[in-house]
């Protein structure tokens, strides 16, 4: 069973996400369906067909959670340190073409979200990244043709 690199922050809200979905989400759609099988024929019942698929995506994303949380290798990045990016790192990086200032985390891919400022390690710029020091310019193949930045900052914790 391979292990999952995650942030404690990252452990934190997908068992959060868990919890809310067993406790909240998971008996809200069974009174959905309970109710929308009180409307008689579930043939053409659309309440009772929408609440059964909400229950499926329901039950699927428990067990998606249950398996990464079960195998989150949790890596407390408050003692991590150095110049060098890494897993945990937070990291800025300039636009060598638009000198737009950037600053990510890296994190695992199940933490990833590039609106809260969290980017994969497995990702294409997380990759590229990975083993650079202020002052290196990486190269990070896009769609829209290769981008181009350079390494600002990298701090822990």
């Amino acid at each position: 069973m391979e292990k999952i690199p995650m942030t404690p922050d990252g452990l934190a809200r997908l068992e959060a996400e868990l919890k809310s979905l067993k406790s909240v989400d998971r008996p809200a759609v069974i009174r959905a369906i309970s109710e929308a099988r009180d409307h008689g024929d579930l043939s053409e019942n659309a309440e009772y067909h929408a609440a059964r698929e909400r229950q499926s995506f329901i039950e699927g994303r428990i067990k998606e959670l249950e398996d990464v949380t079960s195998r989150a290798e949790v890596i407390d990045i408050s003692k991590l340190s150095g110049d060098t990016v890494r897993f945990g790192a937070t990291v800025s990086v300039l636009d060598e073409d638009s000198e737009e200032q950037t600053t990510y985390q890296i994190v695992g891919a199940h933490e990833a979200d590039l609106k809260a400022g969290r980017i994969s390690v497995a990702s294409p710029i997380g990759k590229a990244l990975i083993g650079k020091k202020v002052g290196d310019s990486i190269e990070v193949k896009a769609p829209g043709g290769s981008k181009f930045y350079e390494v600002t900052m990298v701090r822990f914790g």
